[in-house]
Formats: structure tokens, C-alpha cells, sequence
């Protein structure tokens, strides 16, 4: 099946084809007739023989050297010479010739020794220079003219179609060849969309029923996770026609311009159906309403309205689905939610460990993967991960193998590629001093053995000192399996291992550094989370904090009003205090008790930098993981 466009079918691939085909060949056929005009207008002097004086001609008629004279259209006049040769004179038309030699002394019994012949000459090269001469600054005038007569009709059939969608339309041939199958790890809305496919191809099964197909779907969820591609695939499946378009390329500086592209948008879809429309990020018209400053004339606003009165006159029988994606629901306006407009939803969200997998497999397709690469492992150390991330990875293990002159993707680019994805690339480069070398090493050590000893935190996967992205070294707890809930325990476990690394430097060092800075932010958001959000301080009870009554003219995140007291305000602070503190506490106290591991782990990090799952988990057993010497294991000194 061919789906090229139309610009790269068959046939119009010609270097001729098009606007700049039209300007090259134009610019071809004046210099063609440039060429023309120079040609003609000058003829060869070997053609006419070799040019020759007055005085000169002369003198050879005197000395007898002169055969015959041929005048040739009056002014051409071509001399025989007895030696063989040929020369040429040319003479004005109104000169007699035999009176210019008789001034030069010329008598007539030389002239009569002299046979004379006179031939008319051909005046078409003359005629056809004139003509060239004269016709082709017309024809580049003339034409001139017509461009600027085209460009001032073009300027006003845009000013005209000012109004029109935008919308990329692929239909028949062109539609976009993406299917279920090429959509991994998202089964449960491929089931909500089935219908949508089905009711495109045979409406009458439905409506014999008396069943309504949705008029609207709206696919929800973070980005990343393949809302576009799942309306593509619908397309695909459907083989309808596909208009899609942005929720921006609605809105214009002028009023009324994105009502008008909407009006038409639905306009072409209706000539077309069954088909498709897809508004990508609904949100840029779909706000909630009343939020901006110019009042009904608001052009955000008369979009939003006319989107709602297009999508809710529908005629019966019209067979076209409105689908739109979005990663921000909370702000859409209420009445595009309702049933009659985008009345269902279906939600698209970060996949699990069997739709990583399937994703995995999906975009390895075509890539050379080596014997040792488990794509089920890769899965499971991937929690969180979007279909993008994925795709990025398995792109990310392509790249470094090529990097390295491999001809097969190993598991090493694969493992590689995640912590790239996560952290960003290795700083093998960057020069430390042993002091700060050490100092890294403890703060890495206090993370990892408080992930290991803490009974609601995650096996350490990696720890390691080299510095990648903005981190000096870092330590990768894994999950085992994907958890939706978070129960009060795991959030204090998880802050105090993340507090683990200031309070291996304090407990070591006594003193503290600037290395910490991220750990204290993540404990903090934490721990403000479980006092505001969910209601695990007892102090503060169960109550949500904040969140409500929100500027949307000024932004969510920018302003929000507080819906507590100043007092309520005070024990908030005091909460989030108290559970940093004990969390802090707590941590030193599990380090201390720990000492000889926390030195031995330090120890071994300095020497070798990077340990993974198992040989941590051997060296915390007490045992000594293979590759490392046994000297690693001896405890040292702990310093000041």
C-alpha cells in the first residue's frame, strides 16, 4: 500500500513540478533566448572572411591582386583575392563604393579587371534580432505584471480564508497506517475505543439498537503515555478520515477567528463522514470559562462556546467522533465535560509492569538486541516510566551501542540507557578530591544501608560515587512490583532513608555540606504531603489543607487561596517540622547502630564506585561479593 502524500506520488517528483519548477524553467528560456540574440546578432568573422580597410582594399585592386567584389544586401562587401584567400569589408548603405575607391585612387581600367557581382541579402537573422529585440522586454513586462496581479489575488484569498481550519486532514490512501497493535500497554482504553471503531464502520448495528456511540471522547494522562498515538490508531483502524489540529491554531489575536475555524472545521468534517476530529491539548481553548479579562468578548471564550454548541448539534447520523487528548482535566470548563459533548473519558496512564514489557517489545521491533538483554528485566526496574520514556530508552541503548562500535544492543547499553533516562549521562570526567571522594562515599552509604535495613523502602538496586547529571554520586531504589497506595509507614521510611545522607556526614564528619540540599527538599515535599494532603498527622487529623478557590486567571500554581487560618498555618509548619526532625533522628540512630557497615560499605565505594543489587546486598550479609578483594571488607578508621 503506498502512502506517500501527494507531493512524493509518482509522477510529481519532477525537478519542473511545482512553483520553483515554473521560476527555473522561465529563467531557462530567457537565458536560452539571451543566448538566441548574441548568436544571431553576431555572426562568426571566419564565416565573412578576414576584415580588411578601405586604404588596404585599395591598394590591392592596384596591385591587381583583387579577383572579384561581391556586394552582398548593400553593406556586406566580400572580396576574392587571386592568392586564394577571402577578405571582408563592410560599407555603409547610402556609400558608393566604386566613388570611396576612386578617392583612395582607383582608376577605372583597374575596376574593370575586377569582375563585380551584386547578391540580395537574406534580412531574416536581421528581422528575427529586431523582433527579439522587441518582443521579449514585452513578454518579461508582461509578466511581471501578472505575478503582482497573483500575488495581490493571493493576499486576498488568504485574507479571505483568514477564517478557515487549519486541520491536517489524511483520508483514504493517506491515512495514517497506525493500528491497535502498534499501541502497547494500554489494553483497558483500546477496549473503550473498539466501539468508537466499530460504531465508524457499521453505524447501523448501533442504531438499529437505538444505541448512542459517545460524541466525544477525551483521553486523559500524563505525557508522554501515547494519547495522540491512540487516536491515530483509531484512524487506522477505522480507515476514516483524520482532521487534526491544536487546541492553539484555534486562537487568534482578532475575536471571532477561532469560532470561525471551528465552525468550518466541523463543516468539513460533516462533508466527510464518517471521520474523526482530534483536538490536541484541549486545554488551550477548553479552560474554564470567566477567567480572563475581556468578558464575553473574550476570544478564548467565544471558541470554547462555539466548540460547545458544534459538538452538542449534531445532527443524527452524522458518524463524526470528536476525540481530544489533555494532560490537565482539572481545568476544563464543566460544560465540555458533560454528557452530549466529551462524555467519556478515557483515562491513559503510566504503564504497568506487563504494558512496559509489551511497549519494550513493541519499539525493540527492528533493533538487533544481543542474547543477554531481558526486556522483562528492564521492565521491572522501570516503575513509573511513560510509553515516551520507553521509547527514549531503547532509542538511548541504540545510540551507545553504536557509540561503542557494537553490532547487537547489550543488556550494559540497556542498563545504561535507564540511568541516562533518570539521571542523565556520566560526569566520568569531573576531577574530585579524596576528601570529597570520601565524603560522597558516606553520604551514598547512609542512603543505601537505611534503604536495606528499613522495612517499607525499596531494595537498593545501584549505588554508586560517580557524579551523572546534577548528582556528585546517587543511590537507585527499585520497587518490585508497582504500587498504587502509600500507607503513613512508607512515607516515614522514605524520608528517613532519604535524610540518610546528611546524617552520615554528621555522624562521620561532623559537619555538614551542601550535598544534601535535594535530600532535604524531597523530605520536605514529603512530609508537607502527609501533613496537607492526605491527613496522616494526628496533631492535624484527618483534613485536606490548601487546594481550593484557586486564580485561574493567574494560575493554580501561582496563587492559590488558603483555605486554613493563620493559626492552622503555624501547626502545619510545626507538624512538618516535628516529622523531619524524627525522621533525622531516627536515621542517625540506625546509622550509629550500623557503624561497621556504614565504614565498610564507605570503604569499598571509594575503591570500586559502583556496586549493584547483589553485590550490596552480599557485602550487607557480611560476605565478599566476587570481583572485590577481600582487603575491601576491612573496616578503617572513621575519621574525625
Amino acid at each position: 500500500m503506498n502512502n506517500k502524500p501527494p507531493e512524493q506520488q509518482p509522477g510529481s517528483n519532477s525537478p519542473f513540478a511545482g512553483r520553483n519548477g515554473q521560476r527555473m524553467v522561465l529563467v531557462l528560456g530567457i537565458i536560452v533566448l539571451l543566448l538566441f540574440i548574441i548568436i544571431v546578432g553576431q555572426a562568426s568573422p571566419r564565416q565573412r572572411g578576414t576584415p580588411i580597410t578601405l586604404d588596404r582594399f585599395a591598394d590591392r585592386i592596384q596591385q591587381g591582386d583583387v579577383t572579384a567584389i561581391t556586394v552582398r544586401a548593400g553593406t556586406d562587401v566580400f572580396v576574392d583575392l587571386r592568392s586564394g584567400g577571402r577578405a571582408y569589408y563592410y560599407k555603409e548603405r547610402e556609400t558608393n563604393l566604386f566613388e570611396s575607391l576612386q578617392a583612395y585612387g582607383v582608376t577605372d581600367e583597374d575596376l574593370q579587371r575586377v569582375e563585380f557581382n551584386e547578391e540580395p541579402g537574406d534580412n531574416t537573422t536581421g528581422f528575427l534580432f529586431q523582433l527579439l529585440i522587441a518582443v521579449v522586454p514585452t513578454l518579461i513586462i508582461v509578466w511581471l505584471l501578472w505575478r503582482m496581479m497573483r500575488s495581490v489575488r493571493t493576499g486576498q484569498d488568504q485574507a479571505m480564508s483568514f477564517g478557515r481550519s487549519r486541520a491536517r486532514v489524511v483520508r483514504d490512501m493517506e491515512r495514517p497506517q497506525v493500528t491497535f497493535s502498534d499501541v502497547a500497554g494500554s489494553e483497558e482504553a483500546k477496549q473503550e475505543l473498539q466501539e468508537v471503531v466499530e460504531f465508524l464502520k457499521e453505524p447501523e448495528k448501533f442504531i438499529r439498537l437505538g444505541a448512542r456511540i459517545p460524541k466525544g471522547v477525551l483521553m486523559i494522562g500524563p505525557p508522554g503515555t501515547g494519547k495522540t498515538l491512540m487516536a491515530r490508531a483509531v484512524a487506522g483502524e477505522a480507515g476514516v478520515p483524520f482532521f487534526s489540529i491544536s487546541g492553539s491554531e484555534f486562537v487568534e489575536m482578532f475575536v471571532g477567528v477561532g469560532a470561525s475555524r471551528v465552525r468550518d472545521l466541523f463543516e468539513r468534517a460533516k462533508a466527510e463522514a464518517p471521520a474523526i476530529v482530534f483536538v490536541d491539548e484541549i486545554d488551550a481553548v477548553g479552560r474554564h470559562r470567566g477567567a480572563g479579562l475581556g468578558g464575553g468578548h473574550d476570544e478564548r471564550e467565544q471558541t470554547l462556546n462555539q466548540i460547545l454548541v458544534e459538538m452538542d448539534g449534531f445532527e443524527t447520523g452524522t458518524n463524526v467522533i470528536i476525540m481530544a487528548a489533555t494532560n490537565r482535566p482539572d481545568i476544563l470548563d464543566p460544560a465540555l465535560m458533560r454528557p452530549g459533548r466529551f462524555d467519556r473519558k478515557v483515562i491513559m496512564d503510566n504503564p504497568d509492569v506487563k504494558g512496559r514489557l509489551e511497549i519494550l517489545r513493541v519499539h525493540a521491533k527492528g533493533k538487533p538486541l544481543a542474547a543477554d538483554v531481558d526486556l522483562e528485566a528492564i521492565a521491572k526496574i522501570t516503575p513509573g516510566f511513560s510509553g515516551a520514556d520507553l521509547e527514549n530508552l531503547i532509542n538511548e541503548a541504540a545510540i551507545l551501542a553504536a557509540r561503542r562500535n557494537k553490532k547487537a544492543i547489550g543488556m550494559s547499553e540497556m542498563q545504561e540507557s535507564m540511568e541516562r533516562v533518570v539521571m542523565g549521562p556520566e560526569r566520568k570526567s569531573r576531577v574530585i578530591s579524596e576528601k570529597e571522594k570520601r565524603v560522597v562515599a558516606f553520604h551514598e552509604a547512609g542512603h543505601a544501608i537505611l534503604f536495606h535495613v528499613l522495612e517499607h523502602t525499596f531494595p537498593v538496586h545501584k549505588i554508586t560515587i560517580v557524579s551523572r547529571g546534577r548528582a556528585g554520586g546517587y543511590v537507585m531504589p527499585m520497587p518490585e512490583e508497582d504500587n498504587t497506595l502509600v500507607s503513613k509507614e512508607q512515607f516515614e521510611d522514605m524520608i528517613c532513608a532519604t535524610m540518610g545522607g546528611r546524617a552520615a556526614e554528621e555522624i562521620i564528619f561532623s559537619q555538614l555540606t551542601t550535598g544534601a540540599s535535594h535530600d532535604l527538599q524531597q523530605a520536605t515535599q514529603r512530609a508537607r504531603m502527609m501533613a496537607m494532603q492526605f491527613g496522616m498527622s494526628e496533631t492535624l487529623g484527618p483534613r485536606s489543607y490548601g487546594g481550593g478557590g484557586g486564580s485561574l486567571f493567574l494560575g493554580r500554581e501561582l496563587y492559590e487561596t488558603r483555605d486554613y487560618s493563620e493559626a492552622a498555618a503555624e501547626e502545619i509548619d510545626n507538624e512538618v517540622k516535628r516529622i523531619l526532625q524524627t525522621a533525622y533522628h531516627r536515621a542517625k540512630n540506625i546509622l550509629v547502630e550500623n557503624r561497621d557497615k556504614l565504614d565498610m560499605l564507605a570503604t569499598i565505594l571509594i575503591e570500586h564506585e559502583t556496586l549493584d543489587r547483589s553485590q550490596f546486598e552480599e557485602i550487607m550479609q557480611g560476605k565478599t561479593p566476587a570481583g572485590l578483594g577481600t582487603s575491601a571488607l576491612a573496616p578503617t578508621p572513621s575519621g574525625d
